[in-house]
């Protein structure tokens, strides 16, 4: 298991940190960017019946950034391939909870067998 999350971790790694760091910056921008602006009426709109419309308000300063950061966080601006990848390192992420998890839990137990206290964090 250790090979594996080793081997793992040095190619999704990177990987790993583009979607991490994208991912908080798709959190921080519309925080640090205020409300949102009301939605302005455009000239010669009908709304059509039946329907209830709200005209689409231009993104300005930070709030442009979102869509943008929404498309790097997701691969979607780098086409098919950059979806796969994204979605690979997202089941990468799943595999390194699950695998260090478990690699804690039989050093835990490891050392339960040879007689040494274990704690939850040892040195």
């Amino acid at each position: 298991m250790r090979k594996w999350h080793r081997w793992l971790s040095v190619i999704f790694g990177v990987v790993l940190l583009w979607i991490a760091a994208t991912g908080l910056l798709s959190q921080i921008v519309p925080i640090l960017a205020g409300p949102a602006p009301k939605p302005v009426a455009v000239a010669g709109f009908v709304c059509p019946p039946d329907y209830t419309c709200r005209p689409k308000a231009p993104p300005a300063g930070l709030r442009g950034w979102i869509g943008t950061l929404h498309h790097l966080h997701s691969g979607e601006s780098f086409g098919p391939a950059g979806v796969a990848i994204a979605t690979l390192a997202g089941a990468a992420m799943l595999f390194f909870t699950i695998s260090g998890l478990w690699m804690y839990i039989e050093m835990w137990r490891n050392r339960a067998r040879r007689g040494v206290t274990p704690g939850w964090f040892w040195r």
